[in-house]
């Protein structure tokens, strides 16, 4: 059974018993009412007529014997045939023992019942009845009966409008669930990043929400999935391509092959184990499940050993490479070899990058301001090309190239930022770069300081 039909009958089934109990309850309530006022009306006569007919069930045995003849006399009453009594016995068929008023059916339809009681028992059941008690026994019966029907016409209307409401209610709390359904449908069929609309405010709302950001993560999960295979393919195919090509050149040549026609194949074979490595370190990182073997590290010091490595790179091309670092510079907590990657990488861009004649500047400082504090900052500097602002955002995306392209006079396979930014957040750190165009790019690397 769906929600809405679930939510449709718990409601019903409320109104519909509530309906119940009220009419009962009303009906219970102007019953006691009447009953009380047409009691509390005769009481002293009835009162009397109990204890003149009890005094003679008493006197005479405890038998009603002979009670035909008892004259009946009630005080303050003249004229005895406008007061009609009975006296009936307490069985089945309620046999009349004695009455005083000629017209018995109507006494005993309208006239006001009292039972009569000796020792804890009932040993008969006395009506009485006068002009007004029937006047009051109709106006109760009438009313009683009217307000029966004033009450069941209410009660059936208010339970079909209840219904209505009921049913209106239903169809619009479960109008955004079922819109959910649909889309989860069509997700489900394979439409990723598909929406459903948000039209409240409540917790339908919270969950549209959170499945309309499921939708487009998984849109966008699905179009990286893709591109990732084609960059990849793409990557491949040149590598191997080239193998394929000089292999196939060497045999059909027919003769032994020199060991140094097999560089270009080694270089290769390079380039695809080292694709591979980083694809998966790269994966380990994303995943959290890279290990890191963090000690306490001076940071400039591990700069300047970088330096080193890209110093005959930049010696060619008479780059200037200094690094500026603020005096009392803490140690952080990080794993040397893997900060040292994130440097090398940023270092080598840098200097591929930097024209001839060009400068590479690092700074290292602490950081300051509300969004700074408690962090360590390296800037990584170039005078080169510039980047365009539309392409920062994408330089930290696999197999990324600012050239469109994808030559490879110029960088490598556009994995080392993304390896890199992977590596930052695995410190708890972040990693940004700005850039000007025709002045050149500044990476920066925030790490925490413990």
């Amino acid at each position: 059974m769906s929600v809405r039909r679930k939510l449709f009958f718990t409601i019903a089934s409320f109104i519909v018993g509530m309906g119940i109990v009220y009419g009962l309850m009303t009906q219970f309530v102007i019953a006691g009412i009447l009953k009380g006022v047409l009691d509390d009306d005769r009481s002293p006569q009835i009162n009397a007529l109990s204890q003149m007919f009890l005094d003679y069930y008493v006197q005479h045995g405890e038998s009603w014997s002979g009670v035909e003849q008892l004259d009946v006399k009630l005080p303050g009453v003249e004229q005895m045939e406008d007061v009609g009594y009975a006296l009936l016995a307490k069985d089945t068929e309620g046999t009349l023992i004695k009455t005083g008023y000629v017209d018995v059916e109507q006494m005993l339809g309208l006239g006001i019942r009292k039972k009569l009681r000796w020792e804890g028992n009932t040993i008969a059941i006395l009506v009485y009845y006068d002009a007004e008690v029937a006047k009051s026994a109709k106006l109760h019966y009438g009313i009683r009966g009217s307000g029966i029907f004033v009450l069941l016409v209410g009660m059936i209307l208010f339970v079909i409008l209840s219904l209505w409401v009921a049913f209106l209610l239903s169809k619009r709390l479960t109008a955004p669930l079922r819109a959910l359904i649909t889309g989860i449908d069509r997700l489900g069929q394979g439409e990723l990043g598909v929406q459903v609309p948000v039209v409240t405010k409540d917790e339908y709302a919270t969950v549209a929400n959170a499945f309309n950001l499921m939708s487009t993560q998984l849109a966008q999960a699905e179009k990286v999935r893709k591109n990732l295979t084609a960059d990849v393919a793409h990557e491949l195919r040149t590598p191997l391509t080239i193998i394929r090509g000089k292999l196939d050149q060497l045999q059909q040549e027919g003769r032994l092959i020199e060991p140094e026609r097999l560089l270009s194949l080694q270089d290769e074979c390079i380039r695809l184990t080292k694709l591979v490595d980083d694809l998966h370190q790269l994966s380990l990182a994303e995943a959290k499940k890279l290990h890191l073997e963090k000690k306490w590290t001076s940071i400039p010091d591990l700069l300047e050993r970088c330096i080193e490595r890209v110093k005959l790179d930049a010696e060619h091309k008479f780059i200037r490479v200094t690094l500026l670092s603020a005096p009392n510079v803490p140690l952080v907590e990080v794993d040397p070899n893997r900060m040292m990657q994130v440097f090398l990488n940023l270092l080598v861009n840098a200097v591929r990058y930097t024209p001839v004649g060009g400068k590479v500047q690092v700074r290292v400082e602490t950081g300051a301001g509300e969004t700074d504090t408690g962090k360590l900052l390296i800037q990584v500097s170039d005078t080169g090309e510039g980047i365009d602002a539309d392409q920062l955002p994408l330089l930290f995306n696999r197999f990324y190239r600012t050239d469109e392209a994808r030559t490879r006079n110029k960088g490598g396979m556009g994995l080392g930022l993304a390896i890199s930014q992977e590596l930052v957040r695995l410190h708890e750190g972040s990693i940004e770069a700005s850039s000007v165009r025709g002045k050149g790019t500044t990476f920066t690397v925030k790490l925490p300081i413990s």
